[in-house]
Parts: structure tokens; C-alpha cells; sequence
């Protein structure tokens, strides 16, 4: 199956689409020993591809939901050694984590070697919703609710928050769970929202990714990916 040379490149990872094109045009692609400058030209799976010298894989695409466990790390590889999401999935493919979920936060993860879907995914303009579920050390005045809900500033940056909503008190503990929906994807974004208004976050659970929800799948259970899912995945970044 023949597909533009482009497109092979942004979805083997190495970099995004428009980037590859300005690699093509200047050069630095080679297909089978071959400089190649032309954007039409298309690739099969049996042809060598190199981008600055470096050999691309045009392998097969995969694309996994995992609910994350606590404790494993959002990357392919660990210098600490610890489990990281990658380990969990059976695959013989490289895969890679789309975004991040911090070490102690569970939840809903997507995994795949589509790099043109990750740069998709990632690009602060997809504006993809996330909903999380978060338990707070002690129930939240609704000063604070309120607070929240018309945009906590940090770092001097407004946090929009689209969806909050008490979805259970516990008075004897005096604790309560708060579901509430962002669209960025600034670190431990969620944490220091709460913080920000000295809440702090027993644990953290996100539960949707735009459309997509964990479902049935317990702690570090995952599923593959519908091609269906996947179509409205990429309408992100239309």
C-alpha cells in the first residue's frame, strides 16, 4: 500500500507533518539510498527511509486505552527503573504514551506509535476535554466551587475549566469527590488548581479523553482502539 512520503514520516513519530514536508523540501530525506525533495512522492513498506540520516520504521499503527494503575510512569522507559505504561501493554510495537498522567494519578491513558495522531492529540488547538475525578482532603466551600468554575489564574494564565460538578460528601471524613473538566494539558494542571486553593488531592482519576471513557476496564486493563474511535480521534485536528 502506497502512502505520501510525509505522512509516513509524522506517523512513524519522528516528527510532526508540516515538519516533514520542510525536511522533504530541503533535503533531507532519503528513500531507498535516494534524496528526495518532491511532496507527492509516495512510499511503500518495503521501501528505506532516512530523515537526517536516521532510518524510519513504516510499521504497522496500534492504538491502546489503558486505565493506568498508580504508581507507573507516563513514558517508555524509566531511569529509576520503575514500572512505567508502556510495560503493561503486550505489543512488539514501539509505542509511546499520548500526553501524560503524573506517577500517583490513574485513569484513562492513550497509547499508540501514530506519531501524526500524538502531534494531533497534543496540539494545545485540538482543545481535547479531559474529565477527571478528583478526591479532596476536605469538602470544598462553595466559595471555592465557584471559584474554580470561572477560571482559577496560574502562572498568569487562566485554567477554563468547562465541567465541575460535587459528585459525592463524606461529612464524617469531611471529604468529598469533585468531577471537573479542563481542556489544557499544562503539568499536574489539576493538583494545583485545588492547591491553589489549599485543597489537596487524595487521588486523581481521569476518567474521559474527549469522547472516550475507561468504561468496564479495571486498574491496568486496556483495550484496543475502534476504527471508529480512532476517525474521531483525528477530527481533533480539523
Amino acid at each position: 500500500m502506497e502512502e505520501r512520503l510525509q505522512k509516513v514520516i509524522a506517523k512513524s513519530g519522528y516528527t510532526s507533518r508540516r515538519k516533514a514536508e520542510e525536511l522533504i523540501e530541503k533535503g533531507k530525506v532519503k528513500v531507498n539510498g535516494q534524496v528526495v525533495t518532491e511532496l507527492g512522492t509516495k512510499v511503500t513498506p518495503k521501501d528505506e527511509i532516512t530523515v537526517e540520516g536516521n532510518l524510519i520504521e513504516n510499521e504497522e499503527l496500534v492504538y491502546f486505552l489503558l486505565n493506568k494503575p498508580r504508581e507507573t510512569v507516563s513514558t517508555s522507559s524509566d531511569d529509576l527503573n520503575r514500572k512505567t505504561v508502556v510495560d503493561i501493554i503486550e505489543t512488539d510495537k514501539r509505542i509511546f504514551p499520548i500526553g501524560r498522567l503524573d506517577y500517583d494519578t490513574t485513569g484513562l491513558l492513550l497509547l499508540t506509535n501514530d506519531g501524526n495522531l500524538t502531534n494531533i492529540l497534543t496540539h494545545p488547538k485540538s482543545n481535547v476535554p479531559k474529565t477527571y475525578l478528583a478526591k479532596l482532603d476536605r469538602i470544598i466551600d462553595m466559595k471555592d466551587f465557584f471559584a474554580i468554575k470561572n477560571g482559577i489564574e496560574i502562572d498568569g494564565r487562566r485554567v477554563n475549566v468547562s465541567h465541575l460538578k460535587i459528585k459525592k460528601k463524606d461529612l464524617k471524613k469531611n471529604t468529598c469527590f469533585v468531577e471537573i473538566t479542563i481542556s489544557e494539558g499544562r503539568n499536574h494542571i489539576i493538583r494545583r488548581i485545588f492547591e491553589t486553593l489549599r485543597y489537596d488531592v487524595v487521588k486523581l482519576t481521569r476518567t474521559h479523553y474527549g469522547f472516550l471513557d475507561l468504561g468496564t476496564l479495571l486498574s491496568g486493563e486496556y483495550r484496543t482502539l475502534t476504527k471508529r474511535e480512532i476517525q474521531e480521534l483525528y477530527k481533533y485536528g480539523r
